[in-house]
């Protein structure tokens, strides 16, 4: 499956967005709490939600902060009404990319968003001008460590319904059907594994690969400007990012 490549740099570029603890904490609650107003606030009859608290818990996120982000959702407690926006638009030299927002000013996020784009060699599109370039997947992520047997993780993770399953030097990429991702994770997480990543992502079908300096130095900072966007929760792209890039 295309993508895997990706998921690596991904894994590399976290390191940078997990230090900003109150940030990243921010965008998490936000989506918990729209999950919590949309579906309701038990997790067991919400998969939405249960999703989004797992991938809370896997950030570290206290328990306090899950517990009043889905009390601002079902009302329990006042919050703010957020929408959910998907923008795409191409980065330099027509790498593909998509963002994922949670706002509560659509005309200011949009301008935000357009700005970024501009600023960076790109543009902003229309939507479905990217998105066909994807796959929408669940993916999980499991740190390898040298107690873990390949073959038993990979036989454990097929047997929970992934659909593919690739080993890295230093994690386990597990790949499922949206349908499937709620399923497969509980499972895995009763056999005992702890992920490192545990979301419905979208997975590029090709990549674009960058070989002018200043392409990628203007990709790398789009980038770095939408995830630090508090309205931004996540970005999606199909640019094949070199390995030894700095962060």
């Amino acid at each position: 499956m295309a993508g895997h490549s990706k998921w690596a740099n991904i894994k590399h570029r976290k390191g940078k967005q997990d230090a900003k603890k109150a940030k990243v904490f921010t965008k998490l609650a936000r989506a918990i709490t729209v999950a919590a107003r949309e579906g309701g606030g038990d997790p067991e009859y919400n998969t939405e939600l249960s999703n989004a608290i797992e991938k809370a818990k896997a950030q570290n996120m206290p328990n306090d902060n899950i517990d009043r982000a889905v009390k601002k959702g079902t009302g329990d407690l006042e919050g703010v009404n957020y929408e959910q926006i998907t923008y795409e638009g191409y980065g330099p030299n027509g790498v593909a990319v998509m963002v994922q927002c949670l706002t509560d000013n659509k005309n200011r996020t949009a301008a935000d968003v357009r700005h970024y784009f501009t600023k960076y060699g790109g543009n902003l599109g229309a939507d479905g001008c990217v998105s066909f370039m994807f796959d929408r997947k669940g993916v999980l992520i499991i740190d390898r460590t040298d107690e873990m047997d390949e073959e038993e993780v990979m036989m454990a993770a097929l047997e929970a319904g992934a659909e593919d399953f690739q080993a890295e030097e230093d994690y386990f990429e597990i790949i499922t059907d949206p349908s499937d991702f709620a399923n497969t994770r509980n499972t895995l997480k009763g056999d005992g594994y702890k992920f490192s990543t545990a979301e419905v992502s979208f997975i590029p079908q090709t990549e674009t690969k960058l070989t002018e300096e200043d392409d990628v130095k203007k990709m790398s900072k789009l980038i770095d400007a939408i995830e630090d966007s508090d309205d931004v929760q996540e970005i999606w792209h199909n640019w094949d990012m070199p390995e030894d890039l700095e962060i």
